[in-house]
């Protein structure tokens, strides 16, 4: 009687084990095509000659221009200001530190469009900071510098976020290892520290390259769209789609192809590295 029993157990548990992998594999495979789909539409509408034809167009290569420009001086800069911030919310315990933790991650889920308000109010003309600034006739809205700020406020929390966990899981022993051969605590920072949390520090600056890349709607309420000065690839886009839609489509090929390639490039480096 138990060997039954035991037997329709096991047959009961087989039918539940294949009817979960049937549902998992269906809901999966909804959820790839639903992520596939627009990304196949969007490579399929425009043909490689309609491509590279809207991409020789001087407004086009104007906003390339931009964006490579910015992208890589508000990733240098994140980088250089987000990695005292990483090593200390990673090594250093004091009061409020979750508080520190929260603001630095806030600008991730914060609307675009709210950081481009909040970055306005704080350097307009009449803004917080901007007020003084203007004494000395400094103006920061609507120029190229605007872009850069709005693509470290939205861009940087995702470098000091990958650096911070890198330092965390980072083994101590090394640093007493050093410390114990006499090694200063900067040389010990920058010869022992760097090098071993390097995936982390490279996937932190892919990630912020490619969200200020990607950067939208921060940049064009605090920058403001002008061909030359701050309209950047994401911001053509969007201008192109009211008017020509195979340029506005060319643009957002590239920045897939970019935005694919830079996570494509991550994903093998950390596979090597595992």
């Amino acid at each position: 009687m138990g060997a039954f029993f035991c037997i329709r157990n096991i047959r009961l548990d087989n039918w539940l084990n294949g009817l979960t992998r049937i549902l998992a594999g269906t809901l999966g495979s909804c959820f790839l095509l639903f992520l596939g789909i627009p990304v196949v539409a969007l490579l399929l509408y425009e043909s490689p000659d309609g491509i590279w034809f809207a991409l020789q167009e001087p407004e086009t290569l104007q906003a390339i221009q931009i964006s490579i420009v910015t992208t890589c001086v508000s990733t240098f800069l994140a980088v250089l200001f987000g990695l005292p911030v990483a090593y200390i919310l990673a090594r250093v315990h004091f009061r409020g530190r979750g508080v520190l933790e929260t603001l630095v991650t806030l600008p991730t889920v914060l609307p675009p469009v709210v950081a481009g308000v909040a970055l306005l109010l704080a350097f307009g003309r009449m803004g917080l900071v901007g007020h003084y600034l203007n004494i000395f006739g400094i103006t920061i809205p609507f120029t190229t510098p605007a872009v850069i700020l709005a693509q470290i406020f939205v861009a940087a929390p995702f470098f000091v976020n990958s650096a911070k966990a890198g330092l965390s899981q980072l083994d101590r022993r090394y640093e007493l290892a050093a410390y114990t051969l006499r090694a200063s605590p900067l040389y010990t920072f920058f010869r022992v520290v760097l090098p071993l949390i390097r995936p982390a520090l490279f996937a932190g600056i892919g990630l912020t390259w490619a969200r200020a890349l990607g950067e939208f709607g921060a940049t064009i309420t605090f920058a403001g769209n002008f061909p030359g000065v701050t309209q950047t690839l994401p911001i053509a886009v969007y201008i192109a789609s009211e008017s020509d839609l195979n340029r506005a489509i060319a643009i957002a090929i590239v920045l897939l192809a970019v935005s694919f390639g830079v996570l494509l490039a991550l994903r093998i480096s950390w596979g090597r590295r595992g």
